[in-house]
């Protein structure tokens, strides 16, 4: 072999070696997809069928990536032109006085349901350590003036449709015992809870239904049936997508739109877009 052609040979594999770090990095973090499927309530009525619910979560407004991605896929979203929008946590990444300036910048072009938008809070909107109460009702108030409707541990009926709304797991106000007791299960309940190892909490009060979770990221990473080394709950089975728990509770997990870190393989970023129908 002749060094030029040694060179050569060098080369290309060093390109073909750097194309799943530059893809991982530059590519798939930006590349967002919109997830398509029935969400089946009980009890929901004839009204609301067909009816389009848009979940999005874990924007994680920061200095991680460059969020005015997030502003470009919430225009493509509003496409969708949905009647319910949630949004299920980790609005920022620290919350930091800037990180709720910018976050303040990224709401002005926010994804609104035409009959109702609900959110709740996740770890990160608790600050650094998860635990600043001060900033989670800075945020919460930011969200609230962008007609953000919140619930904390609360909920709330719009169109025949119940939406519950969880304080994160990990944060000092994690109570939803009080609101479990308050839930009727002859009306159409849906259950918004960032964190889904809350599922194997005693918390549920024998509720049967669908809880919409996000947290996970789906790992960012992942090799399906391999791998998936960043997972931050304590029950690996909640990854992404939809899992039955056997006991007539029904967990969606969002893989999050934003990113904790700039990297994603095989996990895109995900905003979900359910149509509604009766159980």
């Amino acid at each position: 072999m002749t060094r030029k052609h040694f060179l050569k040979r060098l080369f290309q594999l060093s390109a073909v070696g750097a194309f799943p770090f530059l893809y991982s990095w530059q590519v798939e973090p930006f590349w967002v997809e919109f997830v398509q499927r029935k969400l089946p309530v009980k009890n929901l009525p004839k009204s609301l069928e067909g009816k389009i619910l848009m979940q999005i979560s874990d924007l994680h407004v920061g200095d991680r990536f460059d969020w005015n991605f997030l502003i470009e896929s919430f225009q493509k979203a509003q496409k969708f032109n949905p009647d319910f929008v949630v949004y299920t946590g980790d609005f920022v990444n620290h919350g930091t006085a800037e990180e709720q300036e910018d976050l303040k910048k990224v709401m002005k072009q926010a994804v609104y349901g035409k009959q109702a938008t609900f959110g709740i809070l996740g770890n990160h909107d608790y600050g650094k350590n998860w635990d600043d109460i001060i900033c989670s009702e800075n945020i919460c108030q930011i969200l609230r003036d962008f007609g953000i409707n919140m619930l904390k541990n609360s909920s709330e009926e719009s169109h025949g449709l119940n939406f519950i709304g969880f304080e994160d797991l990990w944060s000092p106000n994690f109570f939803p015992e009080e609101v479990m007791k308050t839930v009727d299960p002859s009306k159409a309940n849906l259950i918004l809870c960032h964190n889904p190892d809350a599922c194997d909490r005693d918390i549920w009060n024998g509720y049967q239904g669908w809880i919409l979770s996000g947290h996970t990221h789906g790992g960012q990473c992942r090799i399906p049936g391999v791998i998936t080394p960043v997972l931050p709950v304590e029950n690996k089975k909640y990854v992404s997508g939809e899992i039955d728990l056997q006991d007539g509770r029904m967990v969606y997990i969002n893989r999050a739109i934003g990113h904790s870190f700039q990297i994603r393989f095989m996990v895109r970023p995900e905003i979900t877009v359910f149509t509604l129908a009766q159980a």
